[in-house]
């Protein structure tokens, strides 16, 4: 039987290591009725004139977490936001400069609250049904953060992080039918939310708009915090 030495041991460990990780964020917004992300103009000469998603190497000092909400704050302003981690990407070619794994976040923000940082090259928020190619393996890493954060709003209300304080019936019905791609019924729709109990009357109307003044109504943060704790058993 051959056994190794540590000679060998030491050369495996060492390829081990020649490798980079880093995050990619997948920053959901809506705006005019439709579900954007936010990409960025890659400035590599491989994928000149592609799109590519926010991201950076995990520096040695901090966690991925902590990359990858560095990465939110530096590009948007905002760093309290609603934040999950997806999955890992990590085949052989997948970038240019060597082997690199990236873990996948997606993260939802009001897009009137971001603050854009561009720096040498573009920065713009897409449809995301509007999206056919992208940079690096990019367009993967974006499509299954979508599924993800389909299959989130049926199950928790995190689409409101992506509203105004104040929003309309109309306005929270859009926002789903933008993330699920689908057209939904709107007395069944109404009285479902109605039934949970997550939103609060603020006695205002929409103003300077054109049609019919809507009721606007906020997110019941105390509520859902406290159905959501009874759901796990506290």
């Amino acid at each position: 039987m051959y056994t190794k030495n540590i000679n060998t041991h030491l050369t495996e460990i060492k390829d081990y290591f020649k490798a980079a990780i880093s995050v990619d964020c997948v920053i959901f917004g809506f705006d005019e009725n439709e579900l954007k992300v936010l990409l960025i103009e890659s400035d590599l000469k491989e994928y000149k004139g592609k799109w590519s998603l926010l991201g950076d190497i995990v520096h040695p000092d901090e966690d991925l977490e902590t990359a990858a909400y560095r990465v939110l704050r530096e590009r948007t302003g905002l760093d309290d936001v609603f934040m999950e981690q997806v999955q890992a990407f990590g085949a052989l070619n997948r970038h240019p400069a060597g082997r690199v794994v990236t873990i996948a976040y997606y993260s939802l923000v009001n897009i009137q609250h971001a603050e854009l940082k561009t720096h040498h090259n573009e920065l713009h928020w897409h449809a995301v049904k509007d999206i056919r190619h992208m940079a690096f393996d990019h367009k993967d890493i974006l499509d299954t953060c979508y599924q993800r954060l389909q299959h989130k709003v049926l199950d928790q209300p995190v689409g409101f992080n992506l509203l105004p304080k104040k929003f309309s019936l109309r306005d929270l019905q859009n926002l789903y039918e933008a993330i699920l791609d689908v057209k939904l019924d709107r007395r069944n729709f109404r009285k479902k939310f109605f039934a949970m109990d997550y939103l609060i009357d603020l006695n205002e109307e929409e103003q300077d708009v054109r049609h019919r003044p809507a009721r606007l109504y906020k997110f019941n943060q105390d509520k859902y915090n406290l159905q959501h704790k009874k759901s796990l058993g506290f």
